[in-house]
């Protein structure tokens, strides 16, 4: 038989607030880490830590937008035959001049030549390499992309706190960035914790799950800029989730737990935390996501407490963990996204519950239709690998009538 532990009669009251003030109080557990410097191979993803200028003008000097010949676009007329002088390929260090009267062969990203004032395209011409003969003629300033039309030397290109992408990577890259100052990436700690859990892959027990949380949210770390230093499952025990947290801030700079913060006689998250920091219960007036729990251990580490039930788990993170990791990060932004889109069909919501719905963006008409996928219920995970989207419903509404506009989140990872 199993023995149930006995109940807390000193547990810490819930404190009950909105969304939005949770998640202030989670925001304001820590701010941007220290600055570092890193290669460009490294920076993705990564937040600014000072604005950036270029030390160049993009391009450098005028460049050819294509494959043909730099010309005199006074010496053009149709049928008109060039001498062909001289070859310009990318990457040519001469200093070329094209004298009266003449061309020179030039490839796509090559300096234009003195004297040159437009390009023309190979297209409009036989294709000659010693005479080319001309068969339509093109304005001054054709396929000619200017020195400095993109980027002048000095220009304030990246600003503090964006965060790298693909584009913004090359941008450096382009303007001759090969180091960049960066703020260092959070370390995230993820525990899971319930002794029903077993490891992906093995067979299942009656009575046992597969550990779906902390795979979940050590990707969603990750995505959102953190390194994750630990991955690991607790059982419902007091001492070993108290164990377990005090090995995961040694090594990270907040810790996650998932599970064991409601008011169940199993829920030893909720007592760990109490008995080893400063920690607080919170009922949020939301749904799903109801219990949490915030706690800074005795060494400073910020502690989030998050529901067991994995689409609760996965909301919380959305709205809690990953704009404080954002911010710890140095983003400027640390929010998702918000969209206005409509709603195919009618939609309930509980009274004073801000209601947060997993759905599928469509975009098939232009304008998107946020589409609901899966059911309200927090255990529901199926259908939420095929959620790109939360519906937000404020607490104050209790229907939305089908085709009405509705605030989304947008979960897509977007690009800096």
């Amino acid at each position: 038989m199993v023995e149930v532990p006995p109940a807390r009669a000193d547990l810490a009251p819930r404190v009950v607030r909105p969304l939005d003030e949770h998640a202030a109080a989670v925001l304001a557990l820590a701010g941007p880490l220290p600055t570092v410097t890193v290669p460009l191979a490294q920076a993705a993803g990564r937040a600014l830590a000072v604005d950036v200028r270029s030390g160049v003008d993009l391009p450098p000097w005028d460049s050819s937008a294509m494959d043909g010949y730099a010309v005199r676009a006074a010496d053009l007329r149709p049928g008109a035959v060039l001498d062909v002088v001289d070859d310009v390929p990318a990457g040519d260090t001469r200093e070329v001049t094209v004298p009266d009267g003449a061309v020179t062969r030039i490839m796509t990203g090559a300096p234009v030549p003195s004297g040159a004032d437009a390009v023309l395209p190979v297209e409009l011409t036989d294709g000659g390499t010693a005479r080319v003969r001309v068969d339509d003629v093109v304005a001054p300033g054709a396929h000619v992309r200017r020195r400095g039309e993109d980027v002048r030397a000095g220009d304030v290109v990246l600003r503090a706190g964006d965060v790298l992408g693909a584009g913004a990577v090359g941008l450096l890259a382009a303007t001759g960035h090969a180091h960049v100052a960066v703020h260092a990436r959070p370390r995230v700690a993820v525990l899971s914790t319930g002794s029903e859990l077993v490891p992906p892959g093995t067979p299942l027990r009656h009575g046992q799950i597969h550990e779906s949380n902390g795979p979940q949210l050590a990707a969603a770390a990750a995505a959102a800029g953190a390194e994750v230093v630990l991955l690991a499952a607790v059982r419902d025990d007091v001492d070993g989730v108290r164990a377990a947290l005090a090995d995961a801030a040694a090594r990270a700079d907040v810790v996650v737990t998932t599970g064991g913060v409601s008011v169940g006689a199993y829920d030893v998250v909720r007592d760990a935390l109490l008995a080893g920091g400063r920690a607080e219960l919170v009922h949020v007036r939301m749904q799903p996501g109801k219990p949490q729990a915030v706690a800074v251990l005795p060494d400073g580490t910020p502690v989030l407490g998050l529901p067991g039930n994995p689409v609760s788990c996965f909301v919380s993170f959305e709205l809690f963990v990953r704009p404080l990791l954002r911010r710890m990060l140095g983003a400027s932004d640390v929010h998702r996204r918000r969209l206005t889109a409509s709603v195919p069909d009618a939609l309930s919501s509980p009274a004073g519950r801000r209601q947060l719905l997993r759905a599928r963006l469509d975009w098939t008409g232009g304008t998107p239709v946020a589409v609901p996928v899966g059911g309200p219920g927090s255990h529901l995970l199926g259908a939420l690998a095929r959620a790109d989207a939360l519906i937000d419903v404020p607490e104050d509404v209790t229907h939305v009538a089908a085709g009405d506009a509705v605030t989304v989140i947008d979960l897509r990872e977007h690009d800096a």
